[in-house]
């Protein structure tokens, strides 16, 4: 894995709603064979600077997965790119990993690998890395495999940046005894005034861990645990990153687990947020988990496609899908008041 990366802005990390004039005639479920997902497709608005989010994520998730490519990619990953720089858990739609820093460790993807399904996202890396990912409200699971491999050492890293490079500072460290990833940054708004933190705690299943560490741009200092990071007119922020890793000998089945739990308020509570969504690292569940939670929130909604081709139909589920992607859930996640009712909102950060 190139890099856990992206701790805030193309943020995502409007209550959308959708409202039918004509006459609901047959459910979804009357239709022999008929499933909703089918019809969807995420990749829809991702090329062409459409900006569209392609990712994981459940109905108004705030924990949004997926590759980061090169380019224009404030949704994260855009469809007309070649090269991917890390997989990041925050983003938003139409807002218009070794080698260290992001333009060394760009690598090229396989075109005909992504997948998108809602509550899952997956890409294939020309250096061998398949790539897997999907969500809980607060947190991201991604499932790493090295097919062809033969015993894979990967290197894991978080860089303290966000896609637009805001970064005014950040601290990240690391647990040598655990490899247990974790830091915050403070970042600068896609829109507006003011600034915010973004705070995360990663940790790994299915590795043997060989070393830990931190770097700065491209160099790496074995065994200390903490970096931190102030962007200045001597390093702007598109030319100075930092973060820490974890070495691994060997995977496990030649697959690597990364839960990634993910808060606007602290570092224990992001590391508290995982341990309580996904206590097993359990992929294949949590994967299924979020398509139910997606056809749940969809099944009320139903329409007549008797004569309606099925391109026609993809982009109106894809659409009705869309419209529940934003906002998102962000209740007692609100670093302004504390709270336990439900809070939904946007910051298109």
């Amino acid at each position: 894995m190139a890099r856990l990366r992206r701790l805030g802005q193309e943020a995502a990390i409007l209550f959308a709603g959708l409202l039918l004039s004509a006459p609901l005639i047959q459910s979804q479920d009357d239709q022999s064979g008929f499933e909703v997902l089918d019809f969807i497709d995420p990749f829809i608005g991702t090329a062409n600077g459409g900006h569209s989010f392609a990712g994981a994520t459940l109905p108004f998730g705030m924990v949004k997965a997926v590759a980061d490519t090169e380019g224009e990619n404030q949704g994260g990953f855009a469809y007309d790119t070649t090269k991917v720089t890390g997989f990041s858990h925050t983003h938003d739609s139409g807002t218009g990993g070794c080698n260290w820093t992001s333009s060394d460790r760009a690598v090229a993807w396989r075109r005909d690998s992504p997948k998108a399904r809602p509550g899952y996202f997956s890409i294939s890396l020309e250096n061998g890395v398949d790539a897997e990912m999907t969500v809980t409200n607060h947190s991201a699971l991604y499932r790493f495999s090295f097919p062809g491999a033969v015993n894979p050492s990967p290197v894991v890293l978080v860089d303290i940046i966000d896609l637009p490079q805001s970064r005014n500072s950040g601290t990240a460290s690391v647990n040598p005894e655990t490899g247990r990833l974790t830091g915050s940054g403070n970042f600068n708004p896609s829109f507006g005034l003011g600034t915010y933190n973004a705070y995360f705690c990663a940790d790994f299943r299915g590795g043997e861990l060989r070393d830990t560490g931190t770097w700065t741009n491209r160099t790496a200092a074995v065994g200390e645990t903490t970096v931190s990071v102030v962007a200045d007119s001597s390093h702007p922020a598109g030319h100075f990153s930092a973060g820490a890793f974890a070495h691994f000998n060997s995977v496990n089945s030649g697959v690597l687990t990364v839960r990634v739990g993910f808060s606007w308020l602290s570092v224990e509570q992001a590391c508290s947020n995982a341990e309580r969504e996904q206590p097993d690292f359990d992929f294949d569940g949590t994967a299924d988990a979020a398509e139910f939670a997606w056809r749940n929130k969809i099944e009320p909604i139903a329409v007549n496609a008797d004569g309606v081709s099925s391109d026609l139909q993809t982009v109106f589920w894809s659409g009705v899908y869309r419209t529940m992607i934003s906002p998102q859930d962000y209740t007692g996640e609100n670093p302004l008041w504390d709270s336990d009712e439900p809070y939904y909102d946007s910051f298109y950060w």
